[in-house]
């Protein structure tokens, strides 16, 4: 098969590299990629949010599957477009991307079908949400309603950083996805992360993990798009699963049906988790990034085939095969980041680390200049580990960070500080 990745992140190297180890994969391209994808796969220089230019892309590179790794193109409806082709396509419809894409949508979606989630209430007018951060008072969360790359949400702890994020959206901060505001309570207990596939009809759990948004080690700073994550998630037992999915996910897919707009693709579910249940925080309709990093670091190859046959609607002829194993991976972001940051820094020693299957590095912000690695972006690599053992796998993910000389990058030395003693 000739398949094609839509994206240029670490979510899509990890994908890339999952894919690759497939058999059915004959011909790999990544759009537009980058230099870790570059040395797996082609890299075509597209514009994945340009639906025709995908569309007609795909049928010139006799395309037989495309996997859209971001949620902006799901959002812009390349799936719909890929689809109406006739090229078979993992990802949903801009209609049910609004999971994502609207967090007043998923509100909404959560009325209607009894998920738990926080209380809230929606605002387009500044001053009415002033008044309401300052009667509800605080701890409280906004949110920007919009995409908004990951951080559009303001966790505040006092009401002056609450009325500071609503300057921020109302201001133009993050650009369209501020025009409306979902304010809701303050949820306590630890998050963690689920992702499902959907055909639109059957569900499958694909695995757990636990993502570090904070920028700053022991959960401090502001919030990033990640700086971490490990799977599985202890906290995410057998019974809080099985709540999660009779509760929230599955109610939620069959909602999603009934208005018309099945879900296909993976879903993603922010859960908050305490006293042995789960409230939903939010949805996503892609894999997470950096948690597709770990996921696909334990699945590999089957990968693909649990991709395919969610695609093609028999998702209920297929399971997950686990290991008995743990991933964790270690962001290397940009000095500065997520403020602003210097770009063009040069990354040393990539070459020397291991690349199997418990050690990679998954690029993300990064592009190869006359046989140099620069950083281009704000997260730039994902430092993967996989071992028989959580601590196992961190002590990888460590091992090879220390070895990469990069004096213009940082990142968190506490990864996986829930589940394990930091040293």
């Amino acid at each position: 098969m000739n398949i094609l990745i839509l994206g240029g992140g670490g979510r899509e190297h990890s994908l890339a590299w999952a894919v690759k180890q497939n058999p059915k994969c004959d011909r790999l391209i990544v759009a537009p990629g980058n230099a870790g994808t570059a040395m797996l796969a082609e890299c075509a220089d597209l514009d994945v949010l340009d639906a025709a230019a995908v569309v007609t892309f795909a049928e010139e590179n006799t395309v037989d599957f495309v996997i859209v790794g971001p949620e902006a193109p799901l959002a812009a409806g390349v799936a719909d477009a890929l689809k109406a082709a006739g090229i078979k396509t993992f990802g949903p419809s801009a209609a049910a991307a609004r999971l994502e894409a609207s967090k007043a949508f998923t509100k909404e979606i959560c009325d209607a079908c009894g998920a738990p989630t926080a209380g809230y209430a929606r605002f387009t007018d500044k001053a009415a949400a002033v008044a309401y951060v300052k009667t509800e008072g605080a701890p409280i969360v906004v949110k920007a309603d919009g995409l908004a790359a990951g951080k559009g949400v303001i966790v505040a702890m006092t009401v002056e950083e609450a009325l500071a994020g609503l300057d921020d959206i109302f201001g133009g901060a993050f650009g369209a996805a501020g025009a409306e505001v979902v304010i809701e309570e303050f949820m306590e207990g630890e998050e963690a992360s689920l992702f499902i596939l959907s055909d639109g009809t059957d569900v499958l759990p694909v695995g757990s993990a636990q993502d570090h948004k904070r920028v700053g080690d022991g959960d401090t700073g502001p919030n990033t798009g990640g700086m971490g994550a490990y799977s599985p998630a202890p906290v995410l037992t057998d019974a809080i699963l099985s709540q999660a999915m009779e509760e929230i996910v599955k109610p939620t897919i069959a909602e999603m049906a009934r208005r018309g707009t099945p879900f296909q693709g993976v879903l993603y579910a922010g859960l908050m988790i305490k006293d042995g249940r789960a409230r939903l925080v939010e949805y996503n309709v892609r894999f997470g990034d950096p948690e597709a990093q770990v996921l696909m670091m334990r699945l590999g190859a089957q990968a693909f085939d649990l991709i395919q046959a969610c695609a093609e609607g028999r998702l209920a002829t297929v399971k997950a095969n686990w290991a008995d194993d743990h991933a964790l991976t270690v962001v290397m972001a940009a000095e500065g980041y997520p403020g602003s940051y210097l770009k063009g820094s040069q990354i040393r020693g990539l070459a020397e680390l291991p690349e199997d299957s418990s050690h990679m590095v998954f690029h993300a912000g990064t592009a190869e200049r006359n046989g140099a690695i620069i950083a281009t972006g704000g997260r730039v690599l994902n430092v993967t580990g996989r071992g028989e053992t959580l601590a196992e796998a961190r002590a990888r993910a460590y091992a090879m960070v220390d070895r990469i000389d990069w004096p213009g990058g940082f990142c968190r030395r506490d990864i996986g500080w829930r589940a394990l003693p930091q040293p």
